[in-house]
Parts: structure tokens; sequence; C-alpha cells
């Protein structure tokens, strides 16, 4: 009997994979352990690859720690760039317009860190570089948090006649940001008080659901606040 045997990849493919395999390690052990406290050697392991695959896909230990960080801001950008082009410009939006784009704003996020399971290592990279900022963390702020976080205040404004930059739109924005990353810091209570087994489809409708209702009431009584 005889069998097929698989042809090797390509050296381009082999070498994404290597980068892709590093990225996923990278992402695991600093924020599990921290980028002081995890060595090359350990991530490498991890990737299942030379160690000397680091310095050459990313010069050092530091280098794979920034793209790493490429990596969270190209993901997150990703996830919202097909709504941006679906929702065009938010600063020409009305209400109802602005409303429907913060509503796709919050369930995207919901489903990219709270319902897919590989959002766990970005979630936990992103919290250690929030507490100890490092390059890494200016990329992601600047890749990511700072343009989702501008259009979202731009949206809030067209929905509530608040000034974008005002500081309680700025506040507004946060709040529900924070709202949805909750749900995936803080996964084990609210599993044990959910009695959830995991946070899947189901949950993370019902989710969902509740932070649209919390926006639902902001801009209910968003005529009393003052920005």
């Amino acid at each position: 009997m005889s069998f097929a045997v698989a042809a090797p990849l390509p050296s381009s493919a082999r070498s994404d994979a290597t980068r892709a395999a590093l990225i996923a390690a990278g992402l695991d052990l600093f924020g599990r352990s921290g980028f002081e406290a995890t060595s090359t050697r350990q991530i490498a392991a991890a990737a299942g690859v030379n160690l000397a695959a680091i310095a050459y896909h990313f010069g050092s230990k530091a280098g794979l720690r920034l793209a790493c960080a490429d990596f969270i801001a190209a993901r997150l950008g990703a996830i919202f760039a097909a709504g941006a082009a679906a929702q065009g410009d938010v600063a020409t939006l009305d209400r109802s317009g602005a409303r429907s784009a913060l509503a796709d704003t919050i369930s995207a996020l919901v489903d990219a860190m709270v319902v897919r399971p590989d959002a766990l290592p970005m979630a936990r990279f992103m919290v250690r570089e929030m507490f100890d900022p490092s390059a890494a963390f200016e990329r992601i702020y600047a890749g990511a948090v700072a343009p989702l976080h501008a259009r979202a205040c731009v949206a809030l404004a067209r929905a509530t006649g608040w000034p974008a930059e005002a500081e309680t739109t700025r506040l507004a924005v946060f709040s529900f940001i924070g709202q949805v990353l909750y749900f995936r810091l803080a996964r084990p209570a609210v599993l044990r008080r959910m009695d959830w087994r995991e946070i899947e489809a189901r949950e993370g409708e019902a989710i969902r659901r509740q932070l649209l209702f919390n926006l639902d009431a902001l801009l209910e009584h968003a005529g009393s606040a003052t920005p």
C-alpha cells in the first residue's frame, strides 16, 4: 500500500507560518507572564520553531513584542473596516443612523473581544500594556484604540448633539468599550454568576442585547446630560 506524501510548503509560506506561530506564542506568553519574565527560548518552544527564528523575523524579543501589537491593531482595524465602509462618513449621519453605527461598533466588539475564543491572548496582552505602557502600547493606541474611539465619539455626537470632543462624549464612549471588555476580563465571575458554561453565540447575543439597552438608555437621557 502506498501513501501520498504531502508536498513541502513553499519557502514564503513556511516563513509566514513561522511568523504567525511566533506572534501567537508571543501574544500568549507576554500576556500570561509579562515581557521581562518571558524568555526567547520559551517563545520558540511554544511556537515550535528554532530559537534563531525570532531574531531572523523580528530582530529581537522587543521586535516580536511590537509585531504582536501591530497584529492586534490590524486585527481590530480589519474588524471595524467593513462596518465603517458600510456606514460611510459618520459625521453626516442622522440620529438614527448614528445610533446604528454605535450599535454596530458595540456588536463588533462583543464578537471580537468576548465571543471569539482567540481573543483571550490579545486581551491579556493589551491589559499588560495598559498597566505598563511601552512602545507596543503606542502601536495599539495609534493603530486601533484612538481611531475607533474618535469615530465612535463622532457617532455619539451625531446621536446626542454633544460636541464630539467634549469630556462627556469621550468618557461615554470609553464606558461602552469598558463594558464590553469587562465580559472578557471578568469572564470567570460572569460565567459563575450567570450559570453559563461558556460565552458562545447565545450568551454573546444576550450580552449584546444588554449593552444595546444601555446605549439606548444613554441616548434617551442625553438631553439632560451636560456635555
